[in-house]
């Protein structure tokens, strides 16, 4: 059974081949707007809804599943999306320092007519950072195309003071829910060992 992946993230590519599952990869060309008075959580549930349907539109194949998730970082309910330059950087950096902020991923799976969707909601605990290791992060170039400015799974985890829930949704696609969530599609994980009637 063909399970597709909607998204170009290597980061998400690479967590859901550890679940042991064969995958393909397609792009999703959709608006990633915030609408206005749209919470964070309705917005990264509605993109990774939207990523997912919009692949599975492209294909002919009814049985095929199709994965799409979003995530963002948010602060005082402010969804914080990359750094336009070093001084937004800056910024979301010193207003991160010593803080707790949330990570919400959402992972949607379209399989024919049949859509389910969950939203994970992480809690990251910022270390009390320097205006120099501020400074020095954002020249590592890390910083650019992150969603709040820093990569937990890179340089950015030396930021991190501690976490509350999922290591992996923060980098981008939470493993366990996923993990269920193809299983009860009907597709097995773990090199096809685990399945729905193991469970």
């Amino acid at each position: 059974m063909t399970v597709i992946l909607a998204s170009q993230s290597p980061r998400r590519r690479e967590l859901l081949a550890t679940l042991g599952v064969e995958f393909q990869v397609a792009s999703a060309d959709i608006d990633e707007s915030v609408r206005k008075n749209e919470s964070a959580y309705d917005y990264v549930l509605r993109l990774a809804q939207q990523k997912a349907q919009a692949v599975a539109e492209k294909i002919s194949n009814p049985d095929a599943v199709v994965i799409g998730s979003d995530t963002s970082v948010i602060f005082e309910a402010k969804i914080l999306g990359k750094p336009l330059d070093e001084a937004d950087f800056s910024q979301m950096m010193n207003m991160l320092s010593g803080q707790s902020h949330q990570v919400m991923t959402a992972v949607a799976m379209v399989q024919g007519s049949h859509l389910i969707s969950k939203v994970i909601s992480t809690d990251v605990v910022f270390k009390t950072l320097s205006k120099d290791l501020i400074a020095r992060y954002w020249q590592t170039g890390e910083p650019v195309d992150k969603a709040g400015g820093y990569g937990i799974q890179g340089f950015g985890s030396f930021l991190v003071d501690h976490i509350r829930g999922s290591y992996s949704a923060v980098v981008g696609l939470p493993l366990s829910e996923t993990g269920q969530m193809l299983v009860d599609c009907n597709i097995p994980i773990w090199n096809g060992t685990l399945n729905a009637k193991d469970l």
